[in-house]
């Protein structure tokens, strides 16, 4: 039987990772893709407003908020692919409409549409479901990776294809993303069944568990603080750029580039350090004080040029290393049977705190110019490491491969319901296809020598 280091992926999860992040990677191309020229595409409407605009490019947003949860709990119930596959028709055809559209409001519709297939929750589920405890980390650090390739691409690629395809093409462009990756979902993704030995809780017990769940509450606050002060800053970012730094704005990738290549550098061994259990949470307090302290240090020293690019260098450190511990700490400590429902509760914080700090943002703006936003953000940053700091730790779970030998169903039935009934035993999670198993495990109850009293089953 061939053995897998605890510490490097198996053939199973290379396989899927690789298929998600392409999944989600094209998916989020498709939809970066208008970024550049949609403000300006509809204006040209004769109808246009500043507010109708505005909506026009946030409306995918707003419906992406409230539809993450949903989507999640559904997920739980009826499979990750097939509402993964729904949310993406649903890309598709607000794609199409968008395109189509010959009114401002129709556009708004459109991209409307294009958010309410709000997969991210049931996306980073299924990568959650079909790779090990350990692996968690790694796993949502390189769907990010791809996430964060896909923006870089597609805002550069939009402005070029626009002058020639049009927006309208570029909207197709989307629709077409979003179908090309339906077959990689569908054949290349392993699909997952959960066993799980905790009862199905009905749908108000379910939500109240995960909105009372302390630890899960804290990681919800976190990525709305998180998104929060990434929008702030970004409505103050671009002015200070050309106030401060003396760039056009043709130019600010010259800032960006340099700003998101060396953070992602310095970033790497922090997220390597953050692989081990008991390293998880203290490296979660290392990116929230590097967010913080770039917070003080803009709020300071943002008037001169070098302040303001080591304040963004050392806020997206701390920024990308928290976009690879959040998700996968919330995967690990909600239950597997309820893992898309607080997905969709941690997405539906991010994205509302990505209009929130928007809002806000231009708000502060307004009254008390950039110093006034980068010290709300400090505050809000400093609130949230102070909570996180004082909070207790959740035990993170392990998992373990076992490979259950060729037999007829009943019989790996009955390995299963053995396996769960194991010492430390959380939940069972088969691989189809692969007579594999990830066992989520408590560390300090379960052994692997328990696994010998079980005819037909191996650690892989």
């Amino acid at each position: 039987m061939m053995q897998h280091s605890p510490g490097a992926l198996n053939p199973v999860e290379r396989r899927a990772i690789t298929a998600l992040a392409l999944v989600f990677g094209l998916r989020m191309f498709g939809l970066f893709l208008v970024l550049p020229v949609l403000a300006l595409y509809a204006a040209g409407f004769p109808t246009a407003t500043p507010i109708g605009i505005g909506l026009a490019v946030g409306a995918y947003g707003l419906t992406q908020a409230m539809f993450q949860m949903p989507f999640g709990w559904l997920s739980d119930r009826f499979g990750r692919k097939a509402l993964i596959t729904l949310g993406l028709m649903l890309f598709v055809l607000g794609s199409v409409v968008a395109a189509e559209a010959d009114t401002l409001v129709g556009l708004i519709g459109g991209r409307a549409l294009q958010g309410a297939g709000a997969i991210a929750a049931v996306v980073l589920a299924l990568l959650a479901d079909v790779t090990r405890e350990q692996q968690r980390i790694k796993a949502t650090a390189l769907v990010g990776s791809m996430i964060g390739a896909a923006f870089l691409t597609a805002l550069m690629a939009g402005s070029a294809l626009a002058g020639g395809v049009g927006v309208r093409g570029l909207f197709y462009t989307a629709a077409v993303t979003g179908l090309v990756v339906l077959p990689v979902l569908w054949w290349a993704v392993p699909t997952p069944s959960i066993h799980s030995g905790a009862v199905h809780a009905k749908f108000p017990e379910r939500w109240r568990e995960l909105l009372l769940d302390r630890h899960l509450l804290r990681l919800d606050l976190g990525v709305f603080v998180q998104h929060f002060a990434l929008m702030a800053l970004f409505v103050v970012v671009p002015a200070s750029l050309i106030d401060v730094v003396k760039l056009p704005s043709v130019d600010h990738w010259k800032v960006y580039v340099p700003v998101l290549v060396v953070s992602i550098v310095v970033m790497l061994p922090l997220l390597v350090f953050s692989m081990r259990r008991t390293r998880t949470y203290p490296a979660l307090h290392v990116a929230l004080l590097l967010m913080l302290l770039a917070a003080l240090l803009l709020a300071g020293l943002a008037g001169l040029d070098w302040g303001l690019v080591v304040g963004l260098t050392i806020f997206f450190t701390g920024f990308n290393l928290l976009e690879a511990l959040l998700p996968s700490l919330v995967s690990r400590v909600a239950m597997p049977a309820a893992r898309g429902a607080a997905l969709g509760v941690y997405n539906t914080c991010q994205f509302a705190g990505v209009f929130a700090g928007g809002v806000a943002g231009g708000l502060v703006y307004g009254v008390l110019g950039p110093p006034g936003v980068y010290t709300l953000v400090a505050v809000l940053l400093g609130l949230w490491w102070l909570v996180m700091l004082t909070a207790a730790v959740p035990q993170l779970m392990d998992t373990v491969t076992v490979y259950i030998a060729d037999a007829a169903a009943p019989e790996v039935a009955q390995r299963i319901v053995a396996l769960r009934s194991l010492p430390g035993v959380q939940d069972v999670t088969v691989i189809r296809g692969q007579d594999m198993a990830y066992l989520k495990v408590d560390p300090l109850r379960f052994h692997n020598g328990s696994l010998d009293d079980i005819d037909g089953v191996s650690v892989g």
